[in-house]
């Protein structure tokens, strides 16, 4: 990993003049980086810090350590007939006001993977390498090495390999505590198995991957919800959510990571089609993998949401089709297989130790997502 920052245009530390400081001699003195707010020293010592981890995450073809000017993968070409490279990259969105309000910044790297990784196996792409890019007001190492610790533990989670990164310290355009992050990640597929909707078939089954909570989509209407309409405490213990824990913890949950699952399921089953349920919900992302000739069922009476979906929805009066349109209202991840292998692809979920149910098929129509019914109250 490297460490750049960018000059800021004004200061952002007390508002003292940065580069035309003079001494008491009435001489011009020379500027400096620290000057600005930018501490190299501080960057380094991050990276020091997480080196172990992030070393923890190399597979066999990664060449190289960290302080590189690139990463570099050496991908064994005889491995495939005729391989094709997938990439995707997204960010945390600003589920991060709640890590930076909470002081707790170990688990969103795993929601940066998260979102990332899931894209890839979504085509079948085998996640190789990950690359993250941390933005933040001010370099304090131990923060920044919470951070990527936890995008270390998302890549092991997923198999793929942190290949490098960056961490940019912007002092006078964020403030102190603040940060952004986001990844690009780069995985590889056979050509004659990417899963596309040219694979789905009438009758398919369409099988749910029960989601973590919210996930990384949604979270400013969650915040204005429930912490500006509702007033609502990060650091409150909500009954309506059935757990022993704060309202903020429950914000934080990490995003489920389903990449090697997926992988497994592809390899164990007759696999069509694959859709992560990020921004767009159920209807917006599911029909993403629908041939303009065919519809997809889906039951809502075949799960329940979790509490946290209840709490929003209520405290916000939120009209159903808008939550099903921003939140994926307990449902992660979507495989849609051929009927003979639906039963095995569930008991392999459930394995796997992935909650997951048949909520519909594929039918004839013109490339819509149906939804019927009412969830389950419990």
């Amino acid at each position: 990993m490297t460490h750049v920052a960018e000059r800021p245009a004004t200061d952002g530390a007390g508002g003292r003049q940065l580069w035309n400081a003079e001494n008491g001699n009435g001489r011009r003195r020379q500027a400096t980086y620290a000057d600005a707010g930018v501490s190299i020293h501080a960057g380094d010592q991050a990276v020091e810090l997480l080196k172990a981890k992030v070393q923890r995450t190399h597979r066999p073809e990664v060449l190289g350590g960290l302080g590189g000017f690139s990463g570099l993968f050496k991908l064994d070409v005889t491995k495939y007939k005729k391989p094709v490279l997938a990439s995707s990259t997204d960010g945390v969105g600003t589920k991060l006001v709640i890590a930076q309000a909470m002081d707790i910044h170990d688990t969103v790297g795993i929601d940066l993977v998260a979102m990332v990784v899931d894209d890839l196996v979504a085509c079948g792409a085998e996640p190789l390498f990950l690359l993250d890019y941390i933005a933040c007001g001010e370099v304090v190492p131990d923060r920044v090495a919470e951070i990527g610790a936890g995008i270390a533990d998302g890549c092991r989670t997923a198999g793929c390999a942190l290949l490098g990164g960056e961490t940019a310290e912007h002092p006078g355009v964020m403030k102190s505590h603040e940060y952004d992050l986001s990844a690009n990640g780069v995985g590889v597929v056979e050509e004659d198995e990417i899963l596309s909707r040219e694979r789905v078939q009438l009758g398919d089954v369409v099988i749910a991957m029960r989601s973590s909570g919210l996930h990384s989509n949604g979270y400013s209407l969650v915040r204005h919800v429930l912490m500006g309409q509702g007033r609502l405490r990060l650091s409150s213990v909500i009954e309506d959510l059935g757990v022993n824990h704060t309202l903020g913890e429950e914000l934080l949950t990490p995003t489920k990571i389903y990449a090697q699952d997926c992988l497994t399921l592809i390899a164990e089953c007759e696999v069509h089609a694959l859709a992560h349920v990020t921004g767009g919900g159920i209807p917006g992302n599911l029909n993403r993998v629908l041939p303009d000739t065919m519809d997809a069922i889906v039951d809502r009476s075949t799960w329940r949401p979790q509490p946290i979906f209840d709490l929003v929805q209520s405290r916000g009066r939120i009209e159903a089709p808008e939550m099903e349109s921003t939140f994926n209202m307990g449902v992660g991840m979507f495989a849609v297989v051929a009927p003979n292998d639906a039963d095995r692809a569930m008991a392999l979920l459930t394995a796997r130790g992935v909650e997951s149910w048949s909520v519909g098929e594929v039918v004839e129509g013109e490339g819509n997502v149906r939804m019927l019914g009412s969830h389950t109250r419990g």
